[in-house]
């Protein structure tokens, strides 16, 4: 069974950092795209950012400049910092994995971790 394990989400200030990582096996995580997710109250799932299994990555347009998206090989993790945190980045964050070595590309979820950014 794959695992995506998530830590990192929490409360935070207007303006504030957080960093989330997840976790993946190892046989996943070197076949795989990963990328983080996030849902809001109401709203559809969308991409947050995305880094291929070569690094390169790509950003949704409210993030970028504020949100890095990294891979650590040796760890099997994912990262998301979050910089310049807003009211309006308040979600459920997920983390994904995509697999690259099937067709059609097999995706791995996360449990969701909450981020809620309030004064």
């Amino acid at each position: 069974q794959v695992q995506l394990v998530e830590s990192g989400g929490g409360l935070v200030q207007p303006g504030g950092s957080l960093r989330l990582s997840c976790a993946a096996s190892r046989m996943i995580f070197s076949i795989s795209d990963m990328g983080w997710y996030r849902q809001a109250p109401g709203k559809q799932r969308e991409l947050v950012a995305a880094i291929t299994s070569g690094g390169s990555t790509n950003y949704a347009d409210s993030v970028k400049g504020r949100f890095t998206i990294s891979r650590d090989a040796a760890k099997n993790t994912v990262y998301l910092q979050m910089n310049s945190l807003k009211a309006e980045d308040t979600a459920v964050y997920y983390c994904n994995a995509k697999r690259t070595d099937t067709l059609p590309r097999l995706n791995y979820w996360g449990q969701g971790t909450q981020v809620t950014v309030s004064s």
